[in-house]
This record gives structure tokens, sequence and C-alpha cells, in this order.
């Protein structure tokens, strides 16, 4: 298996990737491609490492030579379309053409998404792809869709939303019947904008015929709990709760960390209470849980924070190596497959056509 990793992605690339793939390579089957300036990246290894080649490292490292990057200020479609050599683009493109089995990418997230749906193609039944990322909950992990890639949505998006987490959920976190809810500002089904109503509805009346164990509506308070698993919304509401989430979490490690170097006695007073605070704070880092996946393309793909560090990208090099040995993306195309020949079925019995 190999994992293609865009070497030039990112706010703290190439550092971080290089020191990512190296730190991740020994815990993982799989070869990491590096798509990138080669020079760049064995000059950083150089200095790094003392190697004249990354491949020195590991032989399960490698590059494949670009000249290009897609900057953060790019405007994505154009950046797709003209910068052809950028290691962004040879990343989807080297996805397409099976000589790698995931993909993952720090870079701009809107050209991620754009090359994503354009290069690699949507799962056909699928109408928009999302982006699924895994946050802290109480004594498990929360899946989060869409947490972005769609700022406007339909009820059809939510309820397929909700079937792509709940194959991901099963298959990768062996959750046997995740429970699924839709982000609302109450519980009732009455609560809420006319999108979020007409989902509720579409959702209650599909979701048994899906297989879908949907729990209702959840209010953001209550994602927490470890009662739910997958957290439902559109993308500009989703990117809004993550990005809050992910402030507060900051604010609580920076006020903790403050409050027990107040003075000697409060540091002191710290010390048998150390590794509580460790095991609270690695259980409250997004980091652990890698990247965010973009779940609705034809093939894997795996959207890196952009301030991404070392360890974030060690940690989702192991999580796309999971995801890519699941078979999900497959168990997805099959399921929607299935629903686009039933409902040609169902069609042709009433029409004849």
């Amino acid at each position: 298996m190999i994992i293609i990793l865009d070497a030039m992605g990112g706010d703290n690339a190439p550092i971080a990737t290089i020191k990512g793939a190296v730190k991740a390579i020994n815990e993982i089957d799989s070869e990491i491609l590096l798509v990138g300036n080669e020079k760049i990246i064995n000059e950083h290894v150089k200095k790094m490492y003392g190697k004249d080649s990354i491949n020195e490292i590991s032989e399960k490292l490698r590059i494949h030579n670009t000249t290009e990057t897609i900057e953060m200020e790019d405007i994505p479609t154009q950046a797709i379309k003209h910068k052809k050599d950028s290691s962004m683009v040879v990343g989807f493109n080297l996805l397409k053409e099976g000589k790698g089995d995931v993909f993952i990418s720090a870079g701009n997230s809107g050209a991620l998404l754009t090359g994503a749906t354009l290069i690699v193609g949507r799962i056909k039944g699928i109408d928009r792809p999302a982006i699924a990322p895994m946050l802290p909950s109480y004594k498990k992990g929360l899946m989060l869709m869409d947490a972005g890639a769609n700022t406007n949505c339909k009820p059809l998006n939510l309820l397929q939303f909700a079937q792509m987490a709940n194959i991901y959920l099963k298959k990768i976190y062996n959750v046997e019947n995740p429970a699924i809810g839709l982000l609302n500002i109450g519980t009732e089904e009455t609560k809420g904008n006319d999108l979020v109503k007409e989902s509720y509805i579409l959702l209650k009346e599909s979701s048994k015929d899906l297989g879908i164990n949907f729990i209702g509506n959840v209010e953001g308070r209550d994602a927490f709990t470890g009662e739910v698993d997958a957290l439902i919304t559109d993308g500009f509401t989703g990117n809004v709760f993550l990005k809050t989430i992910e402030g507060f979490g900051k604010l609580v490690k920076k006020s903790l960390t403050e409050n027990l170097k107040k003075n000697i006695f409060t540091t002191l007073g710290a010390i048998p209470a150390l590794p509580s605070i460790k095991r609270f704070s690695k259980t409250m880092d997004y980091k652990e849980y890698g990247g965010a996946l973009f779940l609705g393309v034809k093939q894997p793909v795996v959207k890196a924070h952009g301030s991404s560090d070392e360890y974030l990208f060690y940690c989702t090099i192991k999580q796309a190596e999971r995801f890519a040995k699941s078979g999900t993306v497959e168990l997805i195309k099959e399921e929607f497959e299935k629903k686009l020949k039933e409902r040609k079925i169902a069609c042709y019995k009433i029409t004849g056509e």
C-alpha cells in the first residue's frame, strides 16, 4: 500500500510533513510517497537527518518531484486548472491513476475539495462529498459531518452525510449501531431553520430503510456526552462548531497550565495529579484523531489541518492507512449503487421505462 503525501501543503510544510513521515514510517506497513520539490525536500533532510536523500532514512520513503505549489491564498478552481505540476494536483492524479491508495494534504482547503471532486470524482449517487473530522468525546470519538465542504445544503445532502458516517463508524471504529444525531438549537422536531426541520423529517422517515440509528436533534452542549457517535449538519454550521471547539480546547489548556504554574504551591500541589492531567490533555487533543476524511469521492482522501505539525502529520498518516485498508470507500460505493439500482427498478415498475 502507498500513502501519497502532499509534502508542500500546509503552514509548516515541508519540515512538518517530512518529520511526520519519518516518525510514522516504522509504525505502518505502507510506503510513503512525498509529492513535492525534490531538491527542497532533500535539503531539509540533509539539515535534519544528515542524509543526502530521504530514501536513505527508509526504503519505504520516496519522493515524486514537482515544481509548483498551491498557496493558501490561491483561488481554488484556478489553482487546480493552472498549476498542473503542483504537489496537490500531481498527488490527486497519482491517486486517480492507481499509483497510490490514499492522498493526504494540509494545503488550501478549497483547492483540495475542488481537486478531489474534479480529478478523483464523486461516487455515483452522492450529490455532495463532505469533510468528516473526528472530535474528542466522553470515552470515545465524535464524527462531525460536514465540517466545511458545503456551506449551502439540501435535506438530501444531510441524509447522505448520515449514510456515509454510518458506514465509516461501523467499519473503522467497529461501532455496531452508531448513534447519529442532527445538530440543532433544540431537541424538538419543530425547532431549527427550514433545512434542519426538513432534514429531520427525511432522516426520521428514511433511517429504518437505510439502517441508520437516527436519535433525533442534538444540541451543541449535549454533543460530547458520549451518547452521540456522529453529528450531522451543513458545512457552514459544522465549520463554526469545529473552530469553536478547537478554540475552547486551547483556552482550557492555556488556563489550566497558567493556574498550575501560578506559584510554588500550585506547582507542587499539581505534581501528584500530573499523570491524570496528561491523560486528560491527551484525550482532549484533536491531534490524536488525525485529519478529516473527505467522504463521497471515489478514492480515499484525507484533509490534514492547515497548521499541522510533525505529530499531527504522524497521526494523520496512521489514520490514512487505516482508512485505505478498511475498504470504506468501496462500501460507500456499493451502498449508493445499490440504492440507485433500487430506485431505477421502482421507477421502471411505475412507468415501464
